[in-house]
Order: structure tokens, then C-alpha cells, then sequence
């Protein structure tokens, strides 16, 4: 009777799908200093030893080095620094950048984190050496300050191109790096306008070849596509772009969020560099640009969040679409119910409900999506940048876990 008794209670809440949680692992990697307050700019997830679990790296702005963590014995990580310093290192993506089947890093050097127009940015390579080093190469330097650098084939050749987003300070650019081989590349400038965040590589228009998607921050608060003829040679166009100059353009993602084959945009704005708190700044929160073909986009609210940075996506509930998580880096911290890190269910219509996952630590920038545990769940990874006070609910890197589903789960 009790079996079965059981057996009809968990049935009954088949119907009813409950949001997962995420436990907090706490802090992960190298211990914090004495007094340190840390600068975890960008984290992500990749499997970069090859064994078959998930990694993550880090782009420490604190230490001038981009680093590794990988899963031990139990809920041990071991942490490693990859290659040798890296000046204000903004970004990190794993790429197989030399075409010899294992993952390198590619690097995004700003040089600086407070607004500069000095010379001071670069592109760095941490080439894996297949036996868990790497060595690294500068392929660039000496340019406006780097926010981020991608990998693709960007002139239908079959090696591996950049796209850099130079965000300088009055003065910035957008270029394409194009291989020549052997390491050497040749820089072909797209455009030259201050605040490029991010140059991704994707096929916006479906006509086979990678075009590039620039956001432009400071006073533009624009989104442009450079398209592609499929031989490197591009032609700008502006995707979408907001009325207000202070709308605070903080970082896109290209993806398929609407599952009907063209990729789309999402779109966080949040940043609050030159202010202290951002509650009167409503309009700070995350969108996403539906792709409708020919190069239009529609613009949709998804929901807002004071200082709103980072997001990412996946199928954090498994029902099939796309969620979406976004971390808060300047929000009133002097509020303990400031919310740091959220995520927006998908209801597989396009419609998003929020729900809170932590108000503390505080100031989180960067967020990954990935299985970290090899369970089959989506857990997150987070980067702490705390420039402001109150310092007191800090984290470099943490990793929030998904626990395993109960019988009335």
C-alpha cells in the first residue's frame, strides 16, 4: 500500500514541472588574498585536457594571468595558470586554433581595466601542447584596449581567423585578423568607432560563410553586422540601436534562441562604470533581437535587472528551449536582497518568468553554462569583478550546482 501509495503521489506531479535550483559550491580555486578584492573578468566552460569533463577558465584581471580549473577528487578543483602574464586579460575562449585536434586559448588583452587610450591592448594564443602546457604567442599588440577576440573562418580558406572588438576609450575598432600561417596574421580594420564589446563570427544571412556581429558601447549603444561575400570582404550594416546614450551596452550572445534556424541576438544592458548605483537607470535589464530574415531584427524585453552583465543560455530545466541566466555587476550592494544572479524560464513560447538563484556574492559580471559535475544537468560558473564598496559578500570564481531531482521533485 505504501508503495503504491508512493507511486500515485509522484505520478500525480508529473504534470507539474518545478524550476531547478542551484546550490552554491562556494569559492573554488586559488584561496583570496589578504585584503584582495577580487577580478575574475570573464569565465568559461571547455573541456581542455580532453578528459572528458568540463573545465573552467578564468580571466583574472587582479593577477594579470588567465588560468584553468579542473575537476579533482570530489568537489575538489585544482587550479592552474596557462601560459605567462597577461596585461588585464577580458576574455577567454577555447578554440583549436592551429588545427591539430586539441583546445587552444584564445585571449583578449585590454591592457588596462580603468578607460584608457593608450596603445596597451594585444591578442594572445595559449597554445596547448597536448600534455596539459601550453605556450604562448602574441599575435598582435600595441592596439586600442582588446574586450574580446573570436575564432572562425572568416575567408572561406579553411585556417582559423580572429574577429577583435577594440574597445579603447575615445578611440576604438573593430577589426578581422586574417591567417597567413604559422602563427602570422594580417589585420584588416572594419571599422573605427570607441567601445566595441564583443566581434562574434556567425552566419546571419544563411548564405554559408561567417559574417561578424560588433556591439558598440559608449555613446552608440549600437549593434552592427559586417556581412560577409564569403572571401573576407565585409559590408556594415546596423542591426538595431538604442535611443538613449546611457543605456549601458554590456555584452551579446549569438544564438537560436526561438529554435526556427536563423540564429538571433541576446542582449544585456547594465553597465554603470561612471555611477555608483544604477536604481535609477530602469531600463538597465536583457532583450533578445528575433532574427526575421534579411537582416531584420525585432527587439523583445525579456525582463530587467539593475547592472545587468554577462548573460548565457541554455536548457537549464530541460524541457527542451532555451533559458536564459544574466549575473548583476552593479546593483545597490548596500541592499542585501540586490539581486547578483538570475535566471529567466523559458516557457517554449518565448515567454520568460525570472527566478532568483542569489544576492550574494555580490558584483558577479561573468557567467558559463555547462555540466559541471558530468551528471547531465546544466550548472553555472561565475566571476566576481568588485571595484566598488561594500566589500563585504565577495567571490572570485564559484561554481553553482544543480542537485540531483528527488521522487517529489
Amino acid at each position: 500500500m505504501l508503495r503504491t501509495s508512493l507511486l500515485l503521489i509522484a505520478l500525480a506531479g508529473c504534470g507539474e514541472r518545478t524550476p531547478p535550483t542551484f546550490v552554491d559550491s562556494g569559492p573554488i580555486g586559488r584561496a583570496l588574498d589578504e585584503g584582495e578584492r577580487p577580478q575574475a573578468a570573464h569565465v568559461s566552460i571547455a573541456d581542455l585536457d580532453g578528459d572528458g569533463r568540463n573545465d573552467i577558465i578564468v580571466c583574472d584581471m587582479r593577477r594579470n594571468r588567465v588560468s584553468w580549473l579542473s575537476r579533482g577528487d570530489g568537489d575538489l578543483w585544482v587550479e592552474k595558470t596557462i601560459g605567462g602574464p597577461v596585461a588585464a586579460p577580458a576574455h577567454a575562449e577555447a578554440a583549436d586554433l592551429d588545427g591539430d585536434g586539441d583546445l587552444d586559448v584564445l585571449v583578449a588583452q585590454l591592457g588596462l581595466l580603468t578607460p584608457s587610450d593608450a596603445p596597451i591592448g594585444g591578442v594572445i594564443a595559449m597554445e596547448n601542447n597536448g600534455s596539459g602546457s601550453f605556450t604562448q604567442r602574441t599575435l598582435v599588440e600595441g592596439i586600442a584596449r582588446v574586450a574580446d577576440v573570436r575564432a572562425g573562418d572568416l575567408d572561406g580558406d579553411g585556417d582559423v581567423d580572429l574577429a577583435v572588438a577594440q574597445f579603447g576609450y575615445v578611440s576604438g575598432e573593430t577589426r578581422w585578423m586574417e591567417n597567413t600561417g604559422d602563427w602570422a596574421f594580417e589585420s584588416h580594420v572594419l571599422q573605427r568607432l570607441a567601445g566595441p564589446i564583443n566581434a562574434i563570427p556567425s552566419d546571419l544571412d544563411g548564405d554559408g560563410d561567417l559574417d561578424l556581429v560588433n556591439l558598440v558601447s559608449q555613446q552608440w549603444e549600437e549593434i552592427h553586422a559586417f556581412v560577409n561575400d564569403g572571401h573576407g570582404t565585409f559590408t556594415s550594416k546596423l542591426l538595431w540601436g538604442a535611443a538613449n546614450e546611457d543605456f549601458g551596452s554590456s555584452w551579446i550572445v549569438v544564438e537560436d534562441l526561438d529554435r526556427d534556424g536563423d540564429p538571433d541576438l541576446l542582449y544585456s544592458n547594465g553597465d554603470a562604470w561612471d555611477y555608483g548605483l544604477t536604481l535609477d537607470r530602469p531600463w538597465h535589464g536583457v532583450q533578445w533581437l528575433e532574427n526575421t530574415g534579411n537582416l531584420a531584427f525585432v527587439h523583445h524585453r525579456i525582463g530587467d535587472l539593475h547592472g545587468a552583465s554577462g548573460p548565457e543560455v541554455g536548457d537549464l530545466d530541460g524541457d527542451g528551449d532555451i533559458d536564459v541566466v544574466v549575473a548583476s555587476a552593479y546593483n545597490n550592494w548596500d541592499d542585501p536582497a540586490a539581486r547578483s544572479l538570475v535566471w529567466f524560464e523559458n516557457d517554449g513560447s518565448m515567454g520568460f518568468t525570472q527566478h532568483d538563484i542569489a544576492s550574494a556574492p555580490t558584483q558577479l559580471i561573468s557567467v558559463a553554462v555547462g555540466d559541471l559535475n558530468g551528471d547531465g544537468r546544466l550548472d553555472l560558473a561565475t566571476g566576481g569583478l568588485h571595484m566598488r564598496p561594500p566589500y563585504d559578500r565577495m567571490s572570485r570564481v564559484r561554481a553553482w550546482i544543480q542537485p540531483k531531482k528527488g521522487l517529489f521533485r
